[in-house]
């Protein structure tokens, strides 16, 4: 707990396993619902039952018995949880005092039972009756002086028909604001990957790792951000399959693994080797890496080899003849300095891919979350399209999507720069004329905030104060608001740093019952591999006054525009309705959306690379070129190091569930800074010094924050790491892919301090 005293100690034991089962075992009991929770567990991931929402991995075939992990049941136990927060909660504690609380303390206490308005004079949360928050809502709206004065956020854990309802309504209200979770983790994905291969998705399906000859994983920690993705790569490795891991931060479920359904390894205390091939590279070293192993491709057919698919680039691509000559201008002496690893490990992976005729490369956040993340996705594009690894079993690119419906929600409508054929669609169907213009994603809605052209924020679900870069800026940005309001499961601190007038309105969680006049509703949920499948909640809503999130959206549209003619009121009870207006929509991906979904296993969207076709303006996969092997901003500073901000292993996004990352060996701390030795002792400091950071500066602004302790750990040289949000203050706000909008949260250049005794 918090108040214990900060322990580190190494984790030599494998990932999963026994601690996996133990800790699932400890928090069901820590949040009283050992029975009600367990039970509920046999539900996750199954047909009939409900989406996990701690990650968008795919579910398996219906061939086991269970199918979720530990991360999973620590998100149904603290949706599960017995604990309440209730108006005699709020009655006791004012807004001030909670700011004093720590996220996790907030966390802990519970789900909201009741819709609450803040009150000014008293400083506290108050009830309020739905029918007047509505009320209070819609006022605001109708009186801004323009519809681009209101930034509408999403999360990824909103289902398909909310998101969608979601996008309708703003856009008919009048603008195409959505700041939304993907822009702060995989929208290079989504901005990058459509100039190259014609679509902003993944084009891997589950089975593919069945057929994989390679497999290369980077900037990704599956242990602990999709752990139910550990089970694919142990069968790969028990095949023989090579497995390449890059990370400058080395990961214990990518070192060893324990699967916890498998009863031999459970008995024996048995495990898998996981990375055939750790790549130690620096932050940002990713670019050379992959141009590396392109240029040894490259100077392979210049000896007479056969390494690239010649017939495919023929056929599918343009723009080889520029990438062969950015490629073969690279030198290997900058290539081992820009990636960290030496010429021959760069060789070693070149001739694991050239020797594998079907390969998938996995990329996270490690990959995205830099000033030149767009373009650098494109690269992994480049390096998959040289081989032909699209179109056929066992190959492709798979981004690692952290968040269950944050590619579902884009999917929808979730979009500030839609389509002009999307908004013709748009008219059609709904007969308004939505707005033409762009709107702002995160970083843009809290420079909007700061401005003061923003006036109203609506969260539907997340904790976006806490999720964004600069994290004081960020609140002065928030509290420059007229209204906020946050829809949610739980309290968070973005219900503490709110607006003039704000509110806190509770909803169903994903596990729970939706009960309808129409009777009993399930949602959608599209995962990080495009399939779409049911939701359905077994357990009874923590409380008699919460209100599903599609009839939330619905209310509020209803008292925003009066006059609207989309017929709100029918969707709020009969979710097969709005499902046959995404499909009218979006006729190629869901057409027939309500008879297909009734497949216990749901349906699969057409992702046109896998039958290698191309929606790029040529018609072509195209070889996009990033000049220079740099995806970040120099900065002129011979102390700088690049910080990378992380999850612990107890913890979801923003959501704290312990003070523990026990795979890292941290208890009881997350105030801490992960640093090579070398590093660590050319600054005269040594491991467990209290050290402050500070961002070298990218716009005049002085950002600092202190109490860290120095832990010595395997980091790359020149790269260090800690825990995310905690060290958001150091991230400035216009450190950012201009590209796509994501914040460079993983190569932030910072230098370290050591405190004052």
């Amino acid at each position: 707990m918090a108040e214990d005293k900060p322990r580190y100690k190494s984790y030599n034991s494998p990932a999963g396993g026994w601690g996996a089962a133990a800790a699932t075992a400890k928090v069901l009991l820590e949040q009283s619902v050992v029975t009600k929770g367990s039970r509920a567990l046999l539900s996750m991931n199954q047909p009939g039952g409900f989406k996990c929402p701690s990650c968008a991995f795919p579910d398996a075939s219906c061939t086991k018995k269970l199918e979720f992990c530990e991360n999973g049941a620590k998100a149904l136990a603290h949706e599960a949880t017995k604990f309440r927060v209730t108006r005699e909660f709020f009655a006791q504690h004012s807004v001030s005092d909670l700011m004093e609380q720590s996220d996790y303390w907030l966390e802990m206490q519970g789900r909201l039972t009741e819709p609450m308005r803040y009150d000014a004079a008293s400083d506290h949360y108050v009830p309020v009756s739905w029918g007047d928050a509505f009320a209070l809502i819609g006022a605001h709206l109708r009186a801004l002086a323009s519809p681009h004065e209101a930034e509408f956020y999403t999360s990824g854990r909103t289902a398909n028909e909310t998101a969608f309802l979601y996008s309708i309504f703003v856009r008919e209200f009048g603008t195409n604001n959505f700041p939304d979770c993907s822009n702060m983790c995989h929208e290079p994905t989504s901005r990058g990957l459509p100039h190259s291969i014609g679509v902003g998705k993944g084009t891997v399906i589950l089975d593919d790792f069945e057929h994989a000859e390679a497999i290369f994983l980077i900037g990704h920690n599956a242990g602990t951000n999709a752990p139910r993705m550990m089970t694919p790569l142990v069968e790969a490795r028990k095949r023989g399959v090579p497995i390449v891991a890059v990370n400058p931060m080395p990961e214990r479920a990518l070192v060893r693994f324990t699967e916890p359904q498998d009863i031999v390894q459970m008995a024996t205390f048995g495990s898998t080797e996981i990375s055939s091939e750790f790549v130690h590279i620096k932050i940002g070293g990713d670019l050379a890496l992959l141009k590396g192993m392109m240029k040894v491709m490259f100077e392979r057919e210049a000896a007479g080899e056969t390494v690239l698919d010649h017939d495919f680039i023929a056929e599918h691509t343009s723009g080889f003849t520029e990438l062969k000559a950015d490629i073969e201008a690279q030198i290997w002496p900058d290539l081992a300095a820009a990636s960290g690893v030496d010429e021959a490990q760069i060789r070693r992976c070149a001739e694991i891919y050239i020797r594998s005729n079907a390969t998938i490369i996995c990329y996270g956040m490690g990959v995205t979350q830099h000033q030149q993340g767009s373009q650098l996705v494109q690269q992994i594009a480049n390096i998959l399209l040289l081989k032909g690894n699209y179109g056929k079993p066992g190959a492709g690119i798979s981004p690692i999507r952290g968040h269950s419906n944050v590619q579902g929600d884009r999917t929808v409508g979730i979009d500030e720069k839609p389509s002009q054929a999307y908004l013709d669609k748009v008219r059609d169907v709904f007969g308004f004329e939505p707005p033409r213009e762009e709107g702002h994603h995160s970083v843009e809605s809290v420079e909007a905030m700061l401005a003061g052209t923003a006036k109203v924020f609506i969260g539907l679900g997340g904790n976006f104060v806490r999720a964004v870069p600069d994290t004081d800026r960020a609140y002065d940005a928030m509290r420059k608001l007229e209204l906020t309001v946050g829809i949610a499961t739980k309290l968070n601190r973005g219900h503490l740093v709110h607006g003039r007038d704000a509110l806190i309105l509770p909803v169903v969680a994903r596990s729970e019952r939706i009960e309808t006049a129409a009777g009993e509703q399930f949602v959608t949920i599209e995962d990080s591999m495009s399939n779409v499948t049911a939701s359905r909640g077994v357990l009874e809503p923590a409380s008699d006054d919460l209100m599903p999130e599609t009839e939330i959206v619905c209310r509020v549209a209803m008292a925003t525009l009066p006059h609207s003619k989309t017929g709100w009121a029918r969707y709020i009870d009969d979710y097969s309705l709005i499902r046959d207006k995404i499909a009218a929509v979006y006729p190629a991906l869901y057409d027939g959306f309500s008879e297909r979904i009734k497949a216990p296993m749901g349906f699969h969207l057409d992702i046109l690379p896998r039958r290698r076709a191309w929606a790029t303006p040529n018609g072509k996969a195209n070889f996009l070129i990033l000049p220079g092997l740099a995806v970040n901003t120099a900065v002129d500073d011979p102390d700088m190091l690049r910080l990378a901000t992380v999850r612990s292993h107890d913890q979801f996004n923003t959501t704290i569930y312990s003070y523990n990352d026990r795979y890292r060996g941290v208890y009881n701390d997350r105030m801490v800074l992960f640093m090579n030795a070398d590093d660590i002792a050319a600054r005269g400091l040594e491991a467990g010094t209290k050290v402050a950071l500070e961002t070298i500066s990218v716009d005049g602004i002085a950002r600092r924050v202190g109490g860290l302790t120095i832990l010595d750990y395997p980091m790359s040289r020149g790269s260090v790491a800690g825990y995310y949000p905690e060290l958001n203050p150091l991230l400035p706000l216009a450190y950012y892919d201009k590209t796509s909008g994501c914040p460079a949260a993983k190569s932030i250049p910072v230098r370290v301090v050591r405190a004052a005794d």
